[in-house]
Formats: C-alpha cells, structure tokens, sequence
C-alpha cells in the first residue's frame, strides 16, 4: 500500500497503471473511516484492478468553520483499516498542495438545480466545494470507476449530473447506505453522540421508515406526514432541521408522473446533526 502526498507523484503512479491496462476504482473520503467507507471498497475492488482512497478534510464544502475546526482527523486508524481492506494507494494531500492560491481565487464547479435545493439551501457553498474537490481528484485520479455512498442522497446525484455534462469517463458506482443492527446509517458524525444519544439515534430511522410506508396512499397529503414524523422526532429528543419529500430522479417538487420519492431527513440529536434517507417506488 502506497500512501502519496504528492499529486506529481500520484500522476506518476496513475500514469504506471494506466500503462499496464489496469482500471482504476477511486473512493473519496474526508477520513474518519467506517465500515460505510469499506462497503464502498468493496465494491471498488470488485471492478477494478487498483483501488485508490483519497483522504482530504475540504475547507471549501463546510459553510461553518467551528465544523472544520472540529471534524475528527484519525489518519493512524484510517491507514491501518484501509491496509486491511486492502487498498492500493492513498493519497493525504494538504491543503496548500490542493489550493495553492487560497479558496477566494480558486475555480469552482457548480451543478445547477441541484445543489441549490434542499441541503444546498441550509447549507450554502457546500455542493459547490464538494463538486470542485470530486472534479479536482477525477482529474488527478483519472479513475475508471467511482464508489459514493447513497446516504448522501443529493451529493451523489449532483455527482452523476457533473459527470454526464461535462463528459467525464467514469462509471459512478452507487452504494447502498450501510447501517448498523439498530437501523442507525453509519456516519462519521455518529462517533460524537454520547451514550444517551446512541440509544436515541436509531429513532430517526424508524420514523422515517414509517413515513415511507405511509407515503404511496398519501402522495398528495404528504406534507400532513412531514409534520406527523417532524413531531414524533420532537418528542423522541431530536431537533428536526428539515424532511423533505421529493421527486428522486430531479430532487423538485413531487408531480402526478413521479414514480419515485425520495424521503430526506436531517435532524439535531445534542449538537450531532444527524441525516439519512430513503426511496419510495409511488
């Protein structure tokens, strides 16, 4: 396992690979690795010949800097089970190697529509800094395949959308979200909740599957629904920040053709902003 700093020298490792015909599998992470991550692996490997972990906490996806400041950074950790997963080639840079100039002059990728709804509306720049960094690593990567996670719902589709405008070579591999015995979809953030939150967490889940049961019979009374499972999370200790329910393949308003929903939800448990999401067949 090669662990490289420097984008030169990946280019050049990228460049020996492409030479010996091999396909490339890239998994972007920001670290803090859990087994939602090694899903994501697996199935990078199962494609391809090498894998390659991009490792990056990125400054320009967090709207709030207290966020940045306190994201977790557990490199020893993440070097140990990504050698046992079995991965190729990771590669840490700084952020002076993938912003040489600072974020206020540095070209930026945004996909319109979709990443200014939903999240993108709480959340402003966020999507914005996210497809610039994905581009960025596609660039130097230049991967065959790319493994996301579907937990988060709209990344990866703005995503797929970036890659099909601007002609990307890549095949865009979606994964399932992976959750723990309890329901609870793993999450690096996951690791902040306190003993009492633990127990509480898997809540956000449950009421969401509930919802989702209801929604064919109810699709055009659904925001009845958003308020009926925005109050069952208040009185099971959770702060709602929004439920949305969407058309999953545009991410807008739901309409008599949509065949499919997406239900997203992100709520407070403490000071842990939990998300998660699921599809419904309408």
């Amino acid at each position: 396992m090669k662990i490289i700093h420097d984008p030169i020298l990946l280019r050049e490792s990228v460049k020996q690979i492409k030479q010996k015909a091999q396909e490339i599998a890239f998994i972007p992470t920001m670290g803090n690795l859990h087994n939602g991550h090694l899903a994501l692996i697996k199935e990078g490997q199962k494609v391809a010949d090498i894998t390659i972990v991009s490792i990056f906490v990125n400054p320009m996806q967090f709207n709030n800097k207290a966020d940045l400041i306190n994201y977790p950074i557990t490199l020893k950790a993440d070097y140990e089970k990504l050698m046992l997963a079995g991965v190729d080639i990771i590669f840490v840079p700084s952020v002076d190697v993938i912003y040489p100039h600072g974020l206020e002059t540095q070209t930026y990728i945004e996909v319109p529509m979709l990443s200014n709804c939903l999240e993108g509306k709480l959340r402003p720049g966020h999507f914005r800094g996210m497809s610039t960094i994905v581009a960025k690593l596609f660039n130097l990567i230049q991967p065959d395949y790319a493994c996301f996670g579907e937990k988060d719902f709209q990344q990866l589709a703005i995503i797929k959308q970036m890659v099909k405008d601007l002609a990307m070579p890549i095949n865009i591999i979606s994964v399932p979200i992976v959750r723990a015995d309890n329901g609870l979809a793993l999450s690096s953030r996951n690791s902040k909740l306190n003993e009492s939150e633990q127990n509480i967490a898997p809540l956000l889940a449950r009421v969401m599957h509930d919802l989702g049961e209801q929604l064919p019979s109810k699709r055009l009374n659904y925001q009845a629904l958003i308020v009926e499972a925005s109050k069952a999370l208040e009185e099971g200790g959770f702060k709602p920040d929004s439920i949305d329910i969407v058309d999953a393949k545009t991410l807008q308003t739901l309409h008599n053709k949509s065949n499919k929903a997406v239900i997203l939800m992100a709520a407070f448990l403490g000071n842990t902003r939990l998300i998660d999401n699921k599809v419904v067949n309408l």
